[in-house]
């Protein structure tokens, strides 16, 4: 369940246009002419409430030609729902908040108009984009250089676990676009007294996973962010899921904004297939090694498995090694570097399964995916959402299959509730299943021995020690256990 987050107007999301002065009167006794206060204007529309898009073309969006050539060659058809209701928008000077569908083009939707704005005038940093994950930081980077590569882009990734001086370097030589993690922007607008005037004249401030991002975890890193933005900037916003955050900040553009909503509520695609196994939670192994090696004749080019914790998926993928399963793992106990390898491997098809935390779950566009295993149920329905997501992207079909032990039902049925629909049984023959169990149990016992010998447990410690040390000087640690103690208290 989603906390409650009161936001303080003065909070400088969206851009506030500066008040003009009233010349006083030359009449003091005349009582002055004052015009009624504007409310705010905010122009919404939902996908049931509007005309089919199906034979609006990018040239129709006012795009110009060397982007619908460049649309061409990226074999972009025709643009998607959202693209077609935002970038109109964006074009026109609104401020946008866009909710869709995972797969549905949002990327494209903020890229496009920002790239034919830089175009018209180039200079300096003209886009800021904030995303919540470093992997999502370097494939929208891929994403801005493929449909700007007419434009000799200059584009620039600031996330953590790299090195500092070269992200500092790099922001002083003033790329057309910068990609952010929020706590590493943060940490160099603050370190450095030279970096926050390369954000002076930025005219787009683009918030991607915008639900993540204005998460109250990251509250003191975009205050830092916006104060170095200014004022005349467009602010856009786009999500995969509608969060009271969003709705109460959408509200409080004082430009002219437009709110684009594709669904109402938490919703997957119509040619996803989500299915789910009930287990005992002692053969989620069994069960995932039978579902591996199906894969091949099930027709599935690659699939992803979504573990809880990073201590889950570093033992899982030493175990499937074990078992002589090609795997990648990624989860944040991994350097960047490492990360970043794990995930090449996997998106180059040199491996055919990632294995990873929530940290994979929001954003990464790899068409290969057919399969997505929810090896654990996510606590919240949104994050179901966002993991399922990864496959059945742009039109295409693909599978989620769930492991549901008995702890997990309560889960499930709350997933249920918010698809507004049942998952249906994926069938498989126990006595396959079980065939394995001597084999699996010898290398459960294998990676548990190489887990401890490569002192894993050491390496999470400090970074839960180091992860406290974060939120206490943030003063959010004591909200963060009321919180949980709060959700324990519900479960």
């Amino acid at each position: 369940m989603d906390q409650e987050v009161i936001v303080d107007r003065n909070f400088p999301l969206f851009s506030k246009p500066h008040r003009k002065k009233h010349k006083p009167s030359e009449n003091p006794t005349a009582v002055p002419n004052v015009a009624p206060k504007k409310s705010l204007q905010i122009e919404k529309s939902t996908e049931l409430t509007t005309k089919s898009t199906n034979n609006i073309t990018f040239a129709d969006l006012g795009l110009s030609e060397w982007i619908i050539q460049t649309c061409k060659e990226l074999v972009m058809k025709k643009p998607t729902a959202v693209q077609t209701h935002c970038i109109p928008k964006i074009l026109a000077g609104l401020d946008v908040l866009g909710i869709a569908q995972t797969g549905s083009g949002k990327t494209a939707a903020f890229a496009l108009p920002i790239l034919q704005r830089l175009s018209e005038t180039p200079f300096g940093v003209f886009a800021l984009v904030v995303t919540p994950t470093r992997e999502l930081a370097y494939q929208l980077a891929e994403q801005f250089r493929a449909l700007g590569s007419c434009l000799n882009l200059r584009c620039s990734v600031v996330v953590g676990g790299m090195d500092m001086l070269n992200q500092t370097q790099s922001l002083l030589k003033r790329p057309h676009i910068v990609i952010a993690t929020p706590g590493r922007i943060k940490v160099l607008l603050e370190d450095n007294p030279d970096i926050p005037v390369v954000f002076s004249k930025t005219k787009f401030l683009v918030l991607d996973e915008a639900d993540r991002v204005l998460d109250v975890g990251f509250e003191e890193e975009l205050k830092v962010i916006f104060q170095c933005l200014p004022r005349n900037r467009q602010t856009l916003l786009f999500s995969a899921t509608m969060t009271k955050d969003l709705e109460t900040l959408h509200k409080l553009s004082a430009n002219k904004a437009y709110f684009y909503e594709a669904y109402e509520g938490f919703k997957t695609v119509d040619m996803l297939k989500q299915q789910y196994v009930f287990i005992p939670k002692d053969v989620k192994d069994l069960y995932l090694l039978h579902l591996l090696s199906k894969m091949e004749d099930m027709g599935i080019r690659s699939a992803i498995i979504f573990v809880q914790t990073c201590k889950s998926c570093h033992l899982l993928g030493l175990l499937l090694e074990a078992l002589d399963q090609e795997v990648a793992a990624l989860h944040s106990v991994k350097s960047q570097s490492e990360r970043l390898a794990a995930l090449y491997r996997f998106k180059s098809g040199r491996v055919p399964v990632l294995l990873a935390t929530d940290v994979a779950s929001r954003g990464l566009d790899i068409p290969t995916v057919d399969l997505v295993i929810n090896y654990d149920i996510p606590r919240f329905p949104r994050d179901y959402v966002h993991r399922v997501g990864r496959t059945a992207r742009a039109g295409r079909g693909g599978l989620a299959v769930s492991f549901i032990t008995q702890n997990d039902v309560h889960l499930i049925h709350e997933i249920e509730a918010n698809l507004g629909k049942q998952l249906e049984i994926f069938e498989c023959k126990e006595n396959e299943v079980l065939e394995n169990i001597t084999k699996v149990y010898k290398a459960r016992h294998v990676a548990k021995m190489k887990m401890v010998d490569g002192g894993f447990e050491e390496k999470v410690k400090e970074r839960k020690k180091q992860k406290r040390k974060t939120l206490a000087e943030k003063g959010l640690l004591k909200k963060r256990n009321k919180r949980r103690r709060k959700e324990k208290t519900s479960e």
